[in-house]
């Protein structure tokens, strides 16, 4: 569930006569995702998502979410346009929460990804990672190696509960992760959390890129990373090579790789592995049995850091 904010019939009316899109029809609350609170909103004027910001996403951070989308959108990547109201402000305050109003995209996220689609899904990538280049706006990535020691410390006594010997296994992949993490390949604007149920498709192309709330300013290649780990796996956690060279296969013939970004990929696709393992972790440990947010078992990212522990270069992941 991901309605923790109720918005009153009144307050919402108030909301949205700030903008310019018509009178309110219906408003219904959306389950899925678990950051903030989100709605369907729907005017005079079509469609709309109206999301509130909850307490894990930060105030000072939502300008460069917002930004970044639009100026996304205006270079031709299909995500979320944030709407302005009468003032020229894309945010503003709505049930004490921080609160802004974007486009509906139309399309369904993929159930179970095929190999067309994790092909649609690298030239996407690739395209958000170009068009982002003179984006003026910076975050750091607050999620990246300087934070998983903590992240791991926070849940240290209760790893072994998980899966016994978690916690001695999970400190030393860290150890190595934090000596030979990469520190001069290309960077950018990154997604960092571009999941199946973050990617529309329609008609078997991509019709939307969703879920901005984790961008950042990282490394390329790691982003890619993210997406094999979450695209390229099948239920029971086997590797499918032939999705993985798809993804790789359309990313690169808009954005080229690096040599030092394929040799280094396999060590990103585990620090990869190991940040969502350990969110995972953290989340399962710390969220209580009874909570109405489902907690997602931190094992299955287990599976995965030991397959790329396992991979020799980045030719195992079908590239040449």
């Amino acid at each position: 569930m991901a309605v923790y904010t109720e918005v009153s019939d009144k307050d919402l009316i108030a909301f949205v006569a700030d903008y310019d899109i018509g009178e309110v029809l219906s408003c219904k609350g959306i389950a899925e995702g678990i950051e903030n609170t989100n709605y369907l909103l729907t005017t005079a004027r079509g469609a709309f998502i109206l999301t509130l910001y909850e307490k894990r996403v930060k105030v000072e951070d939502l300008p460069f979410f917002l930004g970044l989308m639009e100026h996304l959108a205006a270079k031709g990547v299909p995500c979320p346009v944030p709407i302005k109201g009468r003032d020229g402000r894309v945010l503003r305050r709505l049930a004490k929460r921080p609160a802004a109003i974007v486009t509906f995209l139309d399309g369904m996220w993929p159930r179970k990804a095929a190999a067309d689609h994790c092909a649609e899904l690298g030239e996407a990538l690739a395209r958000l990672h170009v068009a982002g280049a003179d984006f003026k706006l910076r975050r750091a990535n607050d999620l990246s190696v300087k934070a998983w020691r903590p992240l791991l410390e926070s849940c240290r006594d209760h790893a072994d509960e998980v899966r016994p010997g978690l916690a001695r296994a999970l400190t030393d992949e860290l150890d190595h992760l934090e000596a030979h993490w990469p520190r001069d390949l290309p960077t950018g604007v990154i997604h960092a959390d571009l999941f199946p149920d973050n990617v529309f498709f329609h008609h078997d192309r991509i019709s939307g890129l969703i879920d901005f709330y984790f961008a950042c300013c990282d490394i390329f290649a790691y982003d890619v990373a993210i997406c094999l780990n979450a695209w390229c796996f099948e239920r029971g956690n086997s590797f499918n090579v032939t999705k993985a060279r798809r993804l790789l296969a359309r990313y690169r013939k808009v954005r080229p790789f690096s040599e030092a970004e394929l040799e280094a990929l396999p060590l990103l696709a585990r620090g990869s592995a190991l940040r969502f393992l350990l969110t995972r972790l953290y989340d399962w440990v710390h969220t209580p049995k009874d909570a109405l947010v489902t907690r997602k078992n931190p094992i299955e990212y287990w599976d995965k850091l030991r397959f790329h522990q396992g991979v020799k270069s980045a030719g195992d992941y079908g590239i040449k």
